[in-house]
């Protein structure tokens, strides 16, 4: 594959992966599809939009400040975000988006023969960023559509050092409730750092679902992801973080790159903070759009999944790779599930009403054509 001498460079773990080629921009592909609108159902963005208060700061960024280093470790988000959750500023890493943070842990944490335990069909970034970095991702298939606690405890041995949680799980909604989560906290006893990505926490209404936060002064390894790309429609600016016990994050802390998040993601963060109104406007907003596609695609006699999240899987009677074009000639972007080993299944992220529509409608168009309804 390589010629000498860069072969000769490249471990073996990285001639083994594959890259992940991220889709053109939108201008490009409406050419290449030829459409003169795509409505993105691919990606879970929010679409309301960043509250006001962020709009704001984006709107009126001064371009001096563009010249100038943000803060090195987001310093008055970390002030905020510990007074609202009652933690030591100290205990809250920010980074480049959630993906970064995972980076931080695994790398924090793992050497040369060590492995993480996560599910097999979650969100993707804790295999790739663990098996890219050399170390083994060992994948417990879902049970049910959830995370299965008994089959990750039966994968763990002495070498194994992070435990992922997808809670609720991207991309089927499941979730463990807090009984759950506290048995499998029990049972690691901290003998492994256990992290659960909280990244649609905002989206949940289910009574039962359990805040890590609240849970991070019982579980000193316990860590949770969060992010600002999600309910706070901050996706463009790449802004999530981390929080744990004070001695897990210092440990933490020595894998992280300064100024990695940007003046303007970190202000518009710090002014979405705290935007009630905001989150139960997008709430409503999601509550409602999903329950007409759920009405909708049942009327089509298609299999559905959708649980907690700004998001429903759907199971196809034909190639998820195949609807994605079809559906894109239509000017509708979806996800394709053959990449989180669902394969035939989509997952379409809640839009406003008139994408929901042109989606409804694109499908039923193709489903047609087919002679499946």
């Amino acid at each position: 594959m390589f010629d000498v001498p860069l072969g000769r460079l490249v471990p073996d773990y990285i001639k083994r992966f594959e890259a992940y080629i991220p889709s053109k921009p939108d201008p490009e592909l409406m050419k290449l599809y030829n459409v003169g609108h795509l409505w993105r159902l691919n990606n879970n963005e929010n679409p309301l939009g960043p509250p006001e208060g962020s709009a704001r700061i984006i709107e009126g960024f001064p371009p001096p400040r563009a010249s100038i280093y943000p803060s090195g470790d987001s310093y008055y988000l970390r002030a905020r975000l510990a007074e609202m959750f009652g933690l030591d500023p100290d205990q809250i890493i920010f980074g480049n988006g959630a993906n970064e943070a995972i980076a931080f842990v695994i790398k924090a944490f793992c050497q040369e023969g060590d492995n993480i335990i996560t599910a097999d069909r979650t969100f993707a970034v804790y295999e790739w960023v663990a098996e890219f970095s050399g170390f083994e991702a060992r994948l417990v298939p879902l049970k049910d559509f959830g995370f299965d606690d008994e089959g990750m405890l039966a994968r763990i041995d002495e070498r194994t050092k992070v435990l992922f949680v997808c809670n609720p799980n991207n991309p089927t909604g499941t979730y463990w409730d807090e009984p759950r989560l506290r048995r499998f906290l029990d049972a690691i006893a901290g003998r492994q750092i256990v992290v659960v990505d909280e990244a649609y926490c905002e989206f949940v209404e289910a009574p039962d679902y359990p805040d890590a936060m609240r849970l991070l002064k019982e579980y000193p390894n316990l860590v949770t992801f969060r992010t600002f790309s999600k309910m706070y429609g901050l996706a463009g600016l790449r802004i999530g973080y981390l929080a744990g016990g004070r001695d897990v994050v210092d440990v933490i802390r020595r894998t992280c790159i300064v100024y990695s998040v940007n003046t303007v993601a970190q202000d518009a963060a710090l002014a979405a903070i705290g935007d009630n109104e905001h989150v139960l406007r997008t709430r409503r907003h999601v509550k409602d759009e999903k329950a007409y596609l759920l009405r909708e695609l049942g009327g089509l006699g298609l299999e559905t999944q959708a649980g907690e999240g700004c998001y429903v899987m759907v199971k196809l009677p034909l190639s998820d790779t195949l609807a994605y074009r079809q559906l894109m000639a239509k000017g509708v972007m979806i996800r394709t599930m053959t990449g989180f080993r669902f394969p035939n299944w989509i997952r379409v992220s809640v839009g406003v009403h008139e994408a929901m529509e042109a989606f409804v409608e694109g499908l039923a168009g193709i489903l047609r054509e087919r002679g499946t309804i």
